[in-house]
């Protein structure tokens, strides 16, 4: 160990690397990513403690020092290192670059020099930030601190140090001689100098000069003040102030000595510039260059003397870069353009000092021009196309994009209209583009809303490859001439030369730049001859195809036909390539403006090798593995190709790098806005988009702001100082058939992006966040195979964490995966840790506090034990993440806004928690079923609690989204959404509450986790959402309030499963309990269905039980969306599904208003959302799904949250659903909106599938959702609106062949007058056998096609007949209408093939429209005949504005003028043009008189609605509860099953009402006796506060205190009592005492227990509390551990049990077993017992563990009560044996039988059980009293 000491006292410990030596220096930071051994070989670095910025320093190694050309090191930049010490955030102990022969740590031992590591490098560079570069010493530990003295170099001639000591010439052979001053001169200056052909001569500082020794005269850097260059300074003078000088060029030192030779000042900065990100602007072009620095001390240009004029300004801090004379060739430069490490940009000054040196040389004088812009005109209008429906590929990353654009242009003062049918996005929203057409994005209706709305430009890169390939389409129909609207930003010609794969080729010749070997082929023959000409194996892509559709490898010939038939589908053109498979993949992210300034925001590295496609990869920012030489040159290449290139705005280039060497090829360049720029924005916090769209209004890219600091210039490059792992999530086990295999066509869903300081602290976060229930890199997960390393699959990663845990070696696995090993050594990292502590799971707290910290900054979690457990550790040891900015500028400058992230890599906080704010939490990733509509209603929570005064907090962590873009919310949290990570926020923060509903499924499976905690949930109680989403507590629920549902049953065998099939009648739905490796739902039609989905799919167990429900046939669909306040519903919208019930509602087409729902159903189903939203006592959002069925309606589910169709009704209704619900659950008074009725249009919602993307997936329509995104489009009627959003799916109307294959005869018949409809329009009809069979016998004309049979090849003498295949081959049919046998649901598990299969998977892969549901083909041909064609464009039906019209009455006098709009004159035609007399009224409405400034107060939030305080005076008794009332309650043998099943509903209700702190007055003036013989905590207490709470008062009675000392029998006390109170609690130690009591007694009495007898209310109180905590008691094994002999609550738990079917276990001492009576009971009632010696062997199949305490007060003597004592005792590690979902139980109280760790467990519930008491209780005696 050792520690940087500074001189203020502060100090950062750390581990010791390198030389074990203690120096001290001046502590400096630099921001580069890579160059390490540059920047320590720079003489400049002299004396100075170097920080690094970057965290994860020596990736690559070091390389060896030999020499290169003119004899100059190669690799480094001086001889030796000249920094004193070296401070890093982590130390790569395992190096991987095929240049490194050493690590950084040998290198420095080797050269003496010390480092540093695990110091949080970004809390010292704020404080360089803050107090400017300070002395500091690193003191090695054992070493006294006081011995070490702090050095100032600033105080001495470190020129003098560094010098060399005699002249060297080099390159003797030149032809200019350049005399080089060497200050602590970098190889590389003389290098650039060599190379243009110069013959230089190095000389010492002091040397002295003469003019005829050079040609040209050169001042190299160096380190220190240039003050003590005094020699140099004087030498200089003679050359420089002369009448006619030779040409002077000088860099970094060298610019600050010339400027003090001309008598200019120089001062020290506050910190210096230091890193590779400079931006500097040149004073005549105002081009921006980003340089290379490496100074502490700069010229003051105001000292400059006239003649002189500043040459460069840093465009951060506006310090002078560069000086120049005006008619002198002398000029000097103060960053680096020699660059090494950093970027090349202005390498050119060395071209302009020769090319000064030659002029000189032969007379000439030099040429000066400056470059001239053309002027640049704004729009006032602009088209922005979006991208349509989310599909693979193409998903919410342009949600993202194209909100950022039109913020960009609003700023801007431009009106926007948007084109985007996809109506779950936030762009698309009201308050945003001021016009939203919700139409198809084809050349024909873009057209139509250009003639309609005149804009005079259009935006295209902001909408994906549809956007992309609309606009070409566009260019080449003439259609924007036409219409005079100009392209912004990049134009068609370069986005055509990006796109056509042949002249892109061309164009990267020009520049002498290479791209893969490849071939363009426009037919089978010219793709089989390319391939024979580059060898196999190749790569086959469609060109204009986006995410690699259609593409894949070839090995051979046939693979080759077969894939490119099918590209030929979708595409004119394919391109073969060359495999580079195995090489590494890299990204550059490139920005570009209208004046050529250019920079690379980020690169990124795939660590997948290449041949997988980018959206399929793991991928790092920044680079990992490339060292400055490569970093930089494909940084260079990519601006020099974007230049070549003419883009505009912003695009990505990706590379194949040769791991072995500097050989890279171009593959492909992207001149859009991608998936990777979406995830470059968030990983660097700069906002592509937004920049993108200002450049392409013609501002330049310097005049804009970095709208992260607020402070310094957009035109610069970030420095991160974190790193980032983007991980894809993919959803295949969604679909039938498909294969899982991973590779250059695109198949996954979702993406997540994780932080962190280290590789492994982000890497394993991300693999958390793609799937919850992952705890990480898990070896559990899948099994070792080599074959799966080697050919990818979607799991590939955790066969790779398997393999490693087996011992295989990184470099085996190298040869296997070519992932390259530096990631591989990471890995292990990650797995050897795991293996440590293993070590440690017998007994956590056992475990160092140093290992606990460890498994946190390898990115593990609290889960690697039992999760309180551990966070309780953590917590008692101070473990605890910090909070991290994300800032652009790695600390040198200070941020504005709040982009963070959790880290345990770190010691200071970037932020502190002062105010309060309210937490939303996000959608997480994207997957199927849970998409970009998720991210709409979160947005407008945050939007909706701004407006309301709120500060607002977003956790996500999902770069594609809207919600995690830097201006949302006041604080974003890029992390992990488990509760583990919301919890550590939540307590950072302390926010005035969370709200979980706006985010899907995932916020809600966290809710109850924080609702123990104590969280403030706002909204719906966590309580109702668990009774919603537990499945018997919602059945019950139903069945309480009277509403009806399919029948269901949770069954745990196949015998009995079949056995409920046959009753209930089949199909059935069947789904697992919790989806088992991607078993998914399935109906099933018979018994061997069932059998065979049970065996195969699903092996079903006790711990996995499935449940089985009625499957209705033939019923229609209904969803509900709602918000309710309180209960009480106030907003709700009614959509209807086309498709019969059995589609999932994600994949159905949904129809809003509903049209085919009458009025009564529309009452009934309104009286259900009312009943179900009072019963839940909904806040906020829900939802509700319905059966309508012969007038009968079913709930099937109903989700407390936000759901799919939130913003598809809130649009086309017209009332913002998400608004409403966010202003309630805050407490705001709103009015009922009620039924929501729209305004007169129909919107009609269609599911967008990605099925081409999916090779070999099964087209089918069922319970599992498979549909990746969807569209929506309005018309007058539903006919209009189907047809325009099948549009915008891609489908097209068909011309006139239709191919149509019906499975069932009652299909055929239904479809009957719908077919014949098809033949009136004029179709030419084809079908298959059967199909044509029975059409032709009703007088259709069909021809009958059939499928190629496969003996054909046998019989070549018959003539071939066309088949269905041939003409799917050659496109001849525009549609297929597919309907299969099974009805909708059914998923077949056979591998048989069937024909319908091959017929829908052959349309999908040929580009035919596909239908394959029978309401949908009938609504279509419907359409066709009401329509015909597409519909034509209806402004007020398809378009939504932001603001409102507001018409004036009367009759104006128009005078000709022009108004102004947003800054631009507007004449009185565009007035005319834009409606008469309009008044524009502005989004931004200024704030009523009475709205809230500031929050209200927390009280009214949590507590009910104000004013209205609710008594509860009765509650309606059930009639089942009659026989109770008025009874004695003395022993559980009274109750029948159904009495404490209503019980327990009077419990429940009880309960909640308690929790919304409602005040009761049920037992109001009644009294209850409380007689205790024995002591008691839980009992006594729990029956006083029951009665307190239910109105009435206690009179305790003490047996110490009462005559009972004088000797009055219990009879006699119990008949005074009596006198006085209304019901009586007894409690006695005598078995049977209470019971005679009872005899004497007039009023009520119950049993508190007597003795070893009974204890009635006990075993209530447990039977509820399973009831509450699992849902049910039926089915459960309930394991009783302890004392059995005496223990009461066991003996009335036991009997109370036999009513329902359970399986009971014992757990207890030899001499405490479960008396023979109860025994006895139990078995006559036919229920299972069952003995064992150890809880461990009871507890695997346990659902309820029910420990109880040795009662010492039953034994006789003392040695047999510590006989019995400590046998059995409940810890964490027996705990981790345990089901996930069990429960521990206790009657309390505990002595030792459980260890108090055992607490933290989520299934420990002995204390809500003790809670639970006292609801029960309140039931009991409300119930006795007759209330």
């Amino acid at each position: 160990m050792a520690s940087l000491v500074l001189e203020d006292g502060t100090t950062f410990k750390g581990r010791l690397f390198g030389a074990s030596a203690s120096v001290s220096g001046e502590v400096v930071f630099q921001t580069g990513m890579v160059g390490y051994p540059e920047a320590l070989t720079d003489p400049s670095y002299k004396s100075q403690i170097l920080t690094l910025t970057y965290p994860l320093i020596g990736n690559y190694g070091v390389p060896s020092d030999e020499d290169g050309e003119f004899g100059i090191s190669k690799w480094f930049e001086s001889s030796r290192i000249h920094a004193t010490a070296l401070i890093v955030g982590e130390l790569s102990q395992n190096p991987s670059h095929w240049s490194s022969v050493k690590s950084l740590d040998q290198w420095l031992k080797e050269q003496g020099i010390p480092g540093l590591e695990g110091v949080d490098t970004r809390c010292l560079t704020k404080k360089i930030r803050e107090k400017g570069t300070m002395l500091g010493k690193l003191v090695v530990e054992g070493t006294p601190a006081e011995n070490i003295l702090f050095d100032n170099p600033d105080s001495r001639n470190l020129v003098k140090e560094v010098s060399v000591k005699k002249p060297r010439v080099y390159n003797p052979d030149g032809n200019l001689r350049i005399l080089a001053v060497d200050c602590g001169i970098k190889y590389n200056q003389i290098r650039c100098l060599c190379q243009r052909g110069a013959q230089v001569t190095l000389v010492p500082w002091d040397y002295p000069l003469d003019v005829c020794d050079f040609d040209g005269l050169f001042i190299s850097n160096g380190p220190g003040d240039p003050q003590h260059c005094k020699k140099t300074i004087e030498n200089l003078r003679k050359i420089v102030c002369v009448e006619n000088p030779k040409p002077v060029f000088g860099i970094c030192l060298g610019h600050q000595l010339l400027s003090l030779v001309i008598g200019a000042e120089t001062y020290k900065m506050k910190y210096g510039n230091r890193g590779h990100n400079q931006p500097c602007v040149h004073k005549g072009t105002g081009r921006c260059f980003i340089t290379s620095q490496n100074h502490g001390f700069a010229v003051d240009p105001k000292t400059l003397p006239k003649d002189w004029d500043v040459l460069f300004t840093n465009s951060n801090d506006h310090t002078s870069e560069g000086i120049i004379h005006h008619h002198k060739p002398l000029f000097s430069v103060q960053f680096h353009p020699e660059h090494m490490a950093g970027p090349a940009d202005l390498v050119s000054l060395f071209d302009v000092f020769l090319d000064a040196v030659r002029d000189f040389k032969m007379g000439t004088a030099n040429k000066s021009g400056y470059f001239l812009f053309k002027e640049f005109v704004r729009p006032r209008k602009v088209l922005i196309l979006g991208s349509g429906g989310l599909s693979i590929g193409q998903a919410g990353e342009f949600d993202y994009s194209g909100s950022q654009a039109i913020k960009a242009l609003k700023e801007e003062n431009i009106q926007t209209i948007l084109i985007n049918p996809n109506i779950a996005t936030v762009q698309t929203s009201k308050g945003l583009a001021d016009k939203v057409y919700f139409l198809p994005i084809t050349p024909e209706y873009v057209t139509q809303v250009i003639k309609n709305e005149r804009p005079d430009g259009v935006l295209l890169t902001f909408g994906g490859q549809t956007a992309l390939n609309c606009g070409v389409e566009l260019t080449k129909q003439g259609v924007l001439e036409k219409y005079n609207v100009r392209v912004l930003g990049t134009q068609v010609s370069s986005i055509e030369m990006t796109e056509d794969r042949k002249i892109f080729v061309e164009k990267m010749e020009e520049i002498n730049e290479h791209v893969a070997p490849s071939e363009a082929a426009m037919s089978v023959e010219q793709a089989v001859a390319a391939a024979e000409r580059l060898g196999y194996p190749v790569l086959i892509r469609s060109a204009f195809a986006l995410g690699g559709l259609g593409s894949g490898f070839a090995n051979s010939k046939e693979e080759l036909i077969t894939l490119v038939t099918q590209s030929f589908a979708h595409t004119s053109q394919v391109l073969v390539d060359k495999s580079l498979k195995g090489w590494k993949e890299i990204e550059y992210e490139v920005v570009r403006d209208a004046f050529d300034n250019c920079i690379t925001v980020c690169n990124m590295e795939n660590i997948d090798p290449l041949g997988i496609h980018t959206g399929e990869s793991i991928v790092v920012a920044p680079s990992q593995t490339l060292n400055d030489y490569e970093y930089n040159l494909l940084r260079n290449t990519a601006i020099k190709v974007i230049r070549h290139l003419g883009i505009v705005g912003e695009c990505n280039i990706q590379y194949a790098l040769n791991p072995e060497s500097e050989q890279y090829y171009i593959i492909e360049v992207n001149a859009r806005l991608s998936r990777s720029s979406a995830l470059a924005s968030k990983a660097t916090g700069y906002p592509l988009a937004y920049v993108a769209a200002k450049l392409g209004l013609g501002i330049p890219l310097p005049d804009l702001k970095n709208s992260v600091t607020n402070s310094t210039t957009a035109n610069f490059e970030p420095s991160l100082d974190y790193c980032v792992v983007k991980v894809p999530r993919w959803d295949l086990s969604k679909f039938l058939r498909v294969s899982t295999k991973i590779g250059s066509s695109m198949k996954s869903v979702g993406e997540v992006m994780a932080i962190g300081r280290s590789f492994e602290e982000a890497f394993q976060k991300a693999l958390r966040m793609v799937d919850e229930n992952c705890v990480g890199f898990d070896h559990t997960i899948k099994p070792v195979s080599e074959q799966e390393l080697q050919i990818p699959t979607d799991k590939r990663i955790f066969v790779l964490a398997a393999a490693l845990h087996a011992g295989y070696s990184v470099d085996h696995l190298y040869e296997l995966t070519k992932i390259d090993r530096w990631f591989l050594h990471k890995m292990q990292n990650i797995v050897n840790h795991e293996k440590l502590l293993q070590t440690y799971n017998q007994d956590e707290s056992l475990m160092p506090p140093e290992i606990a910290l460890a498994v946190q900054r390898y990115g593990g979690s609290d889960q690697s034990g039992t999760e309180l457990a551990v966070r309780k550790l953590r917590r008692n040891w101070n473990i605890l993440p910090v909070v991290k900015q994300i800032d652009t500028v790695a600390a040198e400058w200070p941020a504005h806004t709040n982009y963070l992230y959790l880290t345990y890599h770190g010691t200071e906080w970037d932020l502190s928690f002062e105010e309060s704010h309210v937490m939303v939490i996000g959608s997480g990733v994207y997957r199927i079923g849970s998409s970009v509509e998720f991210d709409w209603c979160a947005v407008g929570c945050i939007m909706e609690l701004r407006k309301m005064g709120y500060k607002t907090i977003m956790v996500n962590y999902n770069p594609e989204t809207v919600s995690t873009d830097y201006d949302m919310c006041n604080r974003l949290y890029f992390d992990e959404i488990s509760f583990e990570v919301v919890m550590d926020i939540y307590e950072m923060e302390n926010p005035e509450g969370i709200i979980l509903s706006m985010g899907g499924q995932l916020p809600n499976n966290i809710a109850m986790s924080l609702h123990r905690q104590q969280c403030r949930i706002l909204g719906t109680s966590p309580e109702f959402i668990d009774s919603a989403e537990n499945r018997f507590k919602f059945s019950r629920m139903l069945d309480t309030i009277g509403i009806s549902q399919p029948r269901w049953k949770e069954l745990s065998d196949t015998e009995s499963a079949m056995h409920f099939c046959e009753t209930v009648g089949y199909p059935c739905l069947v789904r697992p309990s919790y989806v088992l490796s991607g078993a998914a739902m399935n109906v099933a039609y018979t018994d061997s269905d069932l059998e065979k989905y049970l065996s195969s799919a699903v092996a079903v167990s006790k711990e996995h039980p499935v449940v089985i429900s009625k499957f209705i046939q033939e019923a229609k669909e209904i969803d509900v969306d709602a918000v309710a306040c309180d209960g009480v519903v106030i907003a709700i919208a009614i959509s209807e599904h086309v498709e019969n019930a059995g589609v999932h509602s994600g994949d159905a087409t949904l129809v809003t208003p509903a049209q085919d729902i009458n009025h009564k159903t529309m009452e009934r189903i309104k009286s259900i959302v009312h009943a179900i939203g009072q019963e839940l006592q909904v806040t906020g959002p829900f939802n509700l799904q319905l059966i309508a069925k012969d007038d009968q309606l079913k709930v099937i589910e109903c989700n407390v949250r936000v759901s799919r169709s939130f913003p598809f009704v809130s649009k086309t209704l017209g009332v913002d659903l998400v608004a409403l619900a966010t202003q309630v659950i805050m407490g705001e008074e709103v009015e009922p909106v009620g039924l929501m009725k729209g305004k007169g249009v129909v919107g009609v919602k269609v599911p967008q599938f990605s099925f081409s993307r999916l090779a070999g997936a099964d087209v089918v329509l069922g319970v599992e959702m498979t549909s990746t995104g969807e569209v929506a489009c309005f018309g007058e009627n539903r006919y209009e609106a189907y047809l325009k959003a099948m549009l915008s799916t891609g489908f097209k109307i068909p011309k006139k062949n239709v191919l149509l294959s019906i499975g069932s005869y009652k299909n055929k018949t239904e479809l009957l007058p719908t077919v014949q409809a098809l033949e009136s329009l004029g179709y030419n009809l084809y079908a298959s056998l059967g199909t044509a069979d029975f059409y032709t016998e009703h007088g259709v004309k069909v021809m009958a096609v059939d499928w190629p049979f496969e003996e054909e090849s046998d019989s070549p003498n018959k003539d071939k007949q066309r088949n269905i295949m041939d003409y799917l081959e050659e496109n001849h049919f525009d549609m297929v209408i597919n309907l299969s046998m099974r009805n909708s649901g059914g998923r077949r598990l056979s591998s048989f093939v069937t024909k319908g299969y091959r017929t829908r998977r052959m349309a999908v892969d040929y580009s035919v429209p596909l239908i394959i549901d029978i309401k949908c083909t009938k609504l279509f041909v419907q359409a066709l005949r009401q329509i015909g064609q597409a519909p034509p464009l209806k402004t007020h039906v398809d378009s939504m504005t932001s603001q409102k019209l507001i018409r004036l009455p009367g009759k104006f006098k128009l005078t000709l003028c022009s108004f102004y709009w947003g800054g631009h004159g507007v004449s009185f035609y565009d007035a005319i043009v834009f409606g008469i007399c309009c008044l524009f009224i502005p989004p931004e409405m200024p704030a009523a008189a009475d709205a809230y400034t500031h929050p209200p107060p927390l009280a009214r939030i949590l507590s009910p609605q104000t004013g209205q305080v609710q008594v509860v005076s009765h509650l309606q008794p059930s009639p089942f509860l009659h026989p109770l009332v008025g009874q004695h309650i003395l022993s559980v043998q009274q109750f029948t099953k159904e009495q404490m099943s209503h019980l327990f509903n009077v419990a429940h209700t009880l309960r909640l009402m308690v929790q919304k702190e409602r005040s009761l007055d049920i037992l109001k003036g009644k009294v209850m006796a409380s007689m205790f013989y024995e002591v008691s905590t839980r009992t006594s207490s729990s029956f006083a506060a029951a009665m307190q709470r239910l109105g009435g008062s206690v009179v305790h009675f003490s047996e110490c205190t009462s005559s009972t000392q004088k000797g009055e029998s219990l009879g006699d006390s119990v008949q005074t009592m009596s006198c006085y109170a209304d019901v009586i609690v007894l409690r006695h130690p005598e078995p049977g005492a209470v019971e005679k009591a009872a005899k004497h007694c007039r009023r009520p009495m119950i049993n508190a227990g007597d003795g070893v007898g009974e204890h009635p209310t006990q075993a209530l109180l447990d039977i509820f509390t399973i009831r509450e905590e699992l849902g049910t008691v039926n089915g459960m094994t309930i394991t009783m551990v302890g004392d059995l002999k005496h223990g009461r609550t066991v003996h009335s738990l036991a009997r109370l049990l036999t009513q329902y079917r359970i399986t009971l276990r014992y757990v207890a001492p030899k001499n405490l077993s479960m008396p023979v009576e109860i025994v006895d009971f139990v078995a006559s009632k036919g229920i299972k017992q069952e003995e064992f010696n150890s809880i461990e062997e009871a507890l695997p199949d346990t659902d309820v563990l029910y420990m109880t305490r040795i009662q010492k007060e039953r034994f006789v003597s003392k040695e047999d009560y510590k006989a019995c004592f400590g046998q059995f005792v409940l810890t964490p590690h027996i705990m981790t044996g345990a089901k996930r979902k069990m429960v521990v139980m206790h009657p309390l109280p505990r002595v030792n039988e459980i260890s108090v760790e055992v607490d933290t467990d989520p299934r420990a519930a002995y204390f809500r059980q003790a809670e639970n008491g006292m609801y029960i209780r309140m039931a009991l005696l409300a119930t006795v009293l007759g209330r």
